[in-house]
């Protein structure tokens, strides 16, 4: 592989919980994805995962997303560093607009926003998912959650405060209003699957209801 070079380098950004859970995230998704089609992931950060997920997943064509410049600079980077086939380059969606430009996928994935975001970004996921998806397609979220109004963990608590002191519309999301939101855009929440430090694997799938 060619040596990047430093400026390339330097526009990759790291997050240190990226590499931490990657593997975690990645034995649950090679489970519950599709076999191929388009994967699309709103909000990739980094592109740490799409790059490990690209990876590991050869037959699916993984399709970044983010709503932030600096963002999808980090994730063309990776892309142009692991020269993946199968890794499309990243998209400019929020999740709130009303046009992704991009049509019908085979599933999406979306780690670690909900809690990073208003309300309403949540809501327009689960809306935008439900135009995008066909009937058995797959909504995966990852991240921190409150169940039965309570905290799983102290660390989870203190988390949920700092988030909130930096902005009162963000917040650790009751898994149960989530799953409610769910519900109400036509999806079932087939799967809860507890990972490392105290986080959550959400496994929706589109209901074939009208």
């Amino acid at each position: 592989m060619q040596t990047p070079s430093h400026s390339e380098a330097s526009v990759r950004r790291r997050a240190p919980a990226a590499e931490r859970n990657r593997d975690a995230i990645l034995t649950v998704l090679a489970r519950v994805l599709p076999r191929n089609g388009v994967v699309l992931e709103i909000a990739s950060g980094t592109g740490q995962h799409a790059v490990h997920c690209a990876a590991a997943l050869p037959h699916i064509v993984w399709q970044p997303s983010d709503p932030d410049a600096a963002a999808r600079d980090s994730i063309a980077a990776w892309r142009t560093h692991a020269r993946l086939v199968n890794l499309a380059a990243p998209l400019a969606i929020d999740v709130t607009g009303s046009d992704w430009g991009i049509g019908e996928v085979a599933a999406i994935v979306c780690i670690n926003m909900i809690h990073i975001a208003p309300w309403e970004a949540a809501e327009a996921l689960f809306r935008g998912a439900a135009e995008r998806l066909a009937a058995g397609g797959v909504l995966y979220l990852y991240g921190p959650y409150r169940r039965n109004g309570a905290h799983t963990a102290p660390s989870n608590e203190a988390f949920d405060a700092q988030l909130r002191a930096t902005d009162p519309r963000w917040g650790v999301r009751d898994l149960e209003a989530v799953e409610t939101l769910g519900r109400d855009a036509r999806f079932t929440l087939a799967e809860v699957v507890p990972m490392p430090a105290n986080n959550f694997s959400l496994v929706f799938v589109k209901d074939g209801r009208a």
